[in-house]
């Protein structure tokens, strides 16, 4: 999908999937919308878990079902969180995120209901990430 990113529709994915977050015990939802190269969304939210080492981010569980479903191109990723500050995603999240953006061009917009919004490049949030390739 060449052109502009339709941030608008990226961002009431990722709070539809917000609202689907599983967090019985922190009980901060996160939502993600993940832009495919061939222009499909793909959301995910965070699951946690009672052993927390088997939480997943809501960044990771988009990317895992979008490679689930065929897609290893990515151009931009919406991340909604809560409160006064737009979270950014954690140090896990963008390791996969750059397994999938060697170039560190993938676009992350972190942003909250509430009004809080930053724009990054992974490159800019992950200036020395770890590659095989």
């Amino acid at each position: 999908m060449a052109g502009s990113i339709a941030w608008d529709v990226l961002k009431a994915a990722a709070l539809a999937a917000q609202g689907r977050a599983y967090v019985p015990y922190s009980e901060y939802r996160v939502g993600a919308a993940l832009l495919t190269s061939a222009g499909e969304i793909v959301t995910g939210c965070n699951v946690e878990n009672a052993t927390y080492g088997a939480t997943c981010c809501a960044e990771r569980t988009a990317v895992f079902s979008a490679v689930a479903a065929g897609h290893r191109a990515f151009r931009a990723i919406a991340v909604a969180t809560h409160g006064a500050d737009a979270g950014t995603p954690c140090g896990i999240c963008r390791q996969v995120l750059a397994e999938f953006s060697a170039d560190g061009t993938l676009e992350i917009l972190c942003f909250t209901p509430e009004g809080a919004e930053a724009r990054y490049t992974l490159a800019e949030l992950l200036p020395h990430a770890f590659a095989l390739k």
